[in-house]
């Protein structure tokens, strides 16, 4: 009998701007411990303007939840010594998983790429310095719609991921999408190269859809924004259709055997439990 392998389940939480942000992310993070995720994700706001929030927020939920942290960690705006000491930040609190990414200028992932003095202007570079002090585990970024400054080069997208598998990456994790052939075409691709890493898929429970526009315009991630028609002043309907549109989207993952489920949470809880549980994948905490 064939059964088909249960994902593990993470979510994404960006760090607020001030105190009242912040406490409203505490209290979404209490709500989505309902599903016991495998890991939690800390981001960088854009042009890394959000550091020093991220390590310290990253810090205290390992210390509060006990609940694995990957902590992202960008070239922007940073030297390579400043880079290893955040590093020995993150390790000395416990934090054994970073992502490691070039991450997106200030003006967003579309805009020039500015060298940083005594930095890094790629996220292999920053695998590779991880890699070599060893300690931790490695994810980087994969794009099933095309990363925003490879203008729809495929085969480049896959070489860089190959790349960052050689340096010691060890998973992927995936920029939100909502077709499942994209995912299918990336996975493939890699596999084609004799790659063995496990590419977590990014999961987006669309709630807000101008907050979608602009994420979409800066990633450059299709929109299924027919399935909206009609409905775009009606708020609950349009979260009760992106809640189906990502259940759907699951299912198809979970049959094809994805690892893992990752979820950009937009630091609330309500739509990202409820595509859970259609899944039949909540679990006791």
């Amino acid at each position: 009998m064939d059964i088909t392998p249960v994902p593990s389940i993470s979510i994404e939480l960006f760090p607020p701007k001030d105190e009242i942000g912040e406490e409203k992310l505490w209290a979404a993070i209490e709500k989505l411990r309902e599903i016991n995720p495998d890991f939690v994700s800390v981001t960088y706001g854009a042009g890394g303007s959000t550091r020093d929030r991220t390590i310290r927020i990253a810090e205290e939920f390992t210390a509060r939840t006990g609940i694995s942290t990957v902590a992202h960690l960008t070239c922007v705006g940073s030297t390579r010594d400043e880079l290893s000491a955040i590093l020995n930040h993150y390790q000395s609190a416990g934090i054994k998983s970073i992502l490691a990414l070039r991450g997106d200028p200030t003006g967003g992932p579309r805009a020039p790429w500015v060298s940083h003095p005594g930095g890094f202007d790629h996220a292999e570079q920053l695998v590779e310095l991880a890699s070599e002090r060893g300690g931790f585990t490695i994810g980087v970024a994969a794009f099933p719609d095309g990363h925003p400054a490879s203008d729809g080069n495929f085969a480049q997208d896959i070489d860089v991921l190959i790349r960052k598998e050689e340096k010691g990456a060890t998973f992927a994790t995936t920029q939100f999408f909502f077709e499942y052939q994209r995912y299918e075409a990336l996975v493939e691709g890699l596999q084609a190269r004799g790659s063995h890493l496990p590419v977590i898929a990014g999961i987006l429970p669309i709630t807000n859809l101008k907050q979608l526009g602009r994420m979409a315009e800066l990633s450059g991630t299709p929109i299924p924004t027919k399935l909206f028609e009609g409905y775009e002043e009606d708020p609950e309907a349009v979260r009760q259709i992106g809640i189906e549109i990502a259940t759907n989207l699951c299912n198809k993952l979970i049959a094809a055997g994805v690892p893992g489920l990752h979820f950009y949470t937009m630091n609330t809880s309500t739509a990202t439990l409820q595509v859970v549980k259609n899944l039949g994948l909540s679990r006791d905490a």
